[in-house]
């Protein structure tokens, strides 16, 4: 399992649980299935999965709960799956720390693709990736106002104290402030943060410009309606 990548997945359907978990070991994933909520945080504190996919409705602990759970003790990505395009499913799952989300009932190498998607988001997260800017004079330090961007420690502060993102976040970040005052489409950061090569629900950049917002300031992003968002120089 050390050389795999460790996935947890958390479906009380026991057909779907089952089936799924067979199709993730088969593209070399190693997977620990539970069947509900309060099981699944259990195996993830127990073994730290490099990626996390919880549907919805589990009993116990519902998934939105425990992605809540997860976010308030780590960064590692988060799936949700959910038998509905339901606008509350959705966004519930991201508003509480989901990375994406998939609807049921899904393709197997859809799902696989999603997964490998944002690992690579992930792997990315730590520097030297194409959505990094340039290092600028001040070694490597942005500044928007009161916002401090260290585009090589990875680090932001906002007023000289500390901001905490998730890799997702600081992505999306990372974007904003390698063009700031660019308009940049929802479409264009779901390409470039999500790394879909396919067309994705803006949805999931909504909500994460919004997250985003009440870290660092909420007029920090600006809404230029029918375009999409832009970082205030």
């Amino acid at each position: 399992m050390a050389d795999q990548t460790h996935v947890l997945f958390v479906e009380d359907d026991d057909v779907i649980r089952e089936a799924t978990q067979l199709a993730l070991e088969r593209d070399g994933f190693a997977v620990t299935a539970m069947p509900d909520g309060l099981s699944g945080l259990e195996a993830f504190r127990a073994d730290r999965p490099d990626i996390a996919l919880l549907d919805v409705m589990v009993p116990g602990l519902d998934g939105v709960s425990l992605c809540r759970r997860i976010r308030d003790e780590s960064t590692v990505p988060v799936i949700m799956l959910s038998a509905r395009a339901d606008s509350i499913d959705v966004v519930l799952g991201l508003e509480a720390g989901a990375d994406d989300y998939v609807t049921k009932p899904f393709d197997g190498a859809v799902l696989v693709a999603r997964i490998r998607a944002v690992l690579r988001r992930f792997g990315h997260a730590g520097g030297g990736d194409r959505s990094a800017p340039e290092a600028t004079a001040d070694g490597g330090v942005l500044t928007f106002g009161d916002l401090e961007i260290d585009t090589e420690g990875m680090e932001v502060r906002r007023a000289g104290q500390p901001v905490a993102l998730t890799p997702t976040e600081m992505r999306l970040l990372l974007e904003f402030s390698s063009a700031p005052g660019t308009v940049l489409s929802r479409d264009k950061l779901l390409e470039r943060v999500w790394d879909y090569g396919w067309g994705g629900d803006t949805r999931v950049v909504d909500v994460h410009v919004q997250r985003l917002r009440t870290k660092i300031g909420q007029d920090r992003i600006e809404t230029v309606r029918g375009f999409g968002y832009k970082l205030k120089a």
